[in-house]
């Protein structure tokens, strides 16, 4: 029986075709024969039936050619869960309210249509809130916007990264060097911009090696990338200029998988993606929507979209 699956994301005509892991399992589930739709998040609505609906287009012709890598058919509002096998939660973070209202909505079809990764994990689990049960993997870690705080934490470990707390792609990262120039006005725009606190972890020189990409797909590791930061950078992220290049797991990051690896499966967080620094330092646990597994592919030679079909596959009992 035909696969029914909905995405839901950002525009298609704005992805880029040769990187995107949403557009890579799109490329497998049609090569699969699975019928396939898009809409926006913001068109999900819940009716008066309790009825999860959304504009949804089918999409058909994918490929990999620029300005012609999609068609939409006739767009009509679909039933969620009825209408829907699968629905793959895979707009781009910010993880803000909106974000956290559609996984309140999207965890009212539970019963009827699998939903990847599970919301309520999702919203249970923001990239760098969950890896806080992991600290013994994990670098020093502060989360404040005590701006006395900031700075005794810098006085201990010297310079420091600040990050927002439901950033991505390496967005709104900097390092403030040990002397803490400028940390006082960077803390203003910080807590000017962002209501919640923010992440403080010592700079670590490792960096320079490369921020590991491992997925995992329903807890097992499916792949690694190594990513470096491009010139003039001291982030990794492919998103802001990294590069990536073939690696393997180090025995410690083996231990940070097997760690968390049955815990993932347990919670429904089929596709995870979680960042290693220097073979080392677990940073961060990526489940609203991982990226990395074109590159995966490129250099291991394997079929990751195709892993995780499977395991949805496995998950309905087909």
């Amino acid at each position: 029986m035909t696969i029914r699956v909905a995405v839901q994301m950002d525009p298609m005509d704005g992805i880029n075709i040769h990187g995107d892991s949403s557009f890579a399992l799109m490329l497998s589930a049609q090569a699969r024969g699975y019928e396939i739709w898009h809409y926006d998040v913001g068109t999900l609505t819940l009716d008066a039936a309790d009825r999860l609906t959304a504009w949804a287009r089918p999409v058909y012709d994918l490929q990999r050619v620029e300005g012609a890598h999609y068609r939409f058919g006739e767009g009509r509002r679909i039933d969620l869960g009825s209408d829907i096998d699968v629905v793959l939660m895979r707009q781009d973070p910010p993880f803000h309210v909106g974000y956290i209202t559609a996984t309140h909505l999207l965890e009212r079809i539970d019963s009827e249509t699998l939903v990847v990764n599970n919301p309520v994990s999702v919203r249970n689990a923001p990239e760098k809130v969950m890896v806080l049960d992991y600290r013994q993997f994990m670098p020093p870690t502060l989360i404040t916007r005590s701006t006395e705080e900031i700075r005794a934490f810098q006085k201990q470990h010297g310079a420091v990264v600040l990050k927002p707390l439901h950033g991505n792609g390496g967005k709104a990262i900097f390092r403030v060097p040990s002397e803490g120039d400028n940390l006082g006005a960077l803390l203003e725009v910080f807590n000017g911009t962002w209501p919640e606190p923010h992440m403080v972890q010592p700079f670590l020189p490792d960096v320079a090696k490369g921020d590991k990409r491992i997925v995992l797909i329903d807890g097992v590791v499916a792949g690694a990338i190594n990513r470096r930061p491009g010139e003039g950078e001291f982030r990794s992220n492919l998103a802001v200029g990294g590069s990536a290049e073939a690696t393997e797991l180090t025995p410690r990051e083996q231990e940070i998988c097997a760690a968390m690896g049955p815990r993932l499966k347990e919670l429904g967080l089929i596709f995870v993606g979680i960042d290693v620094i220097g073979g080392e330092w677990l940073t961060e646990i990526n489940v609203t929507s991982p990226t990395g597994i074109v590159a995966i592919d490129r250099f291991n030679g394997t079929d990751t979209a195709g892993m995780i079909w499977d395991a949805i596959g496995a998950r309905l009992g087909r």
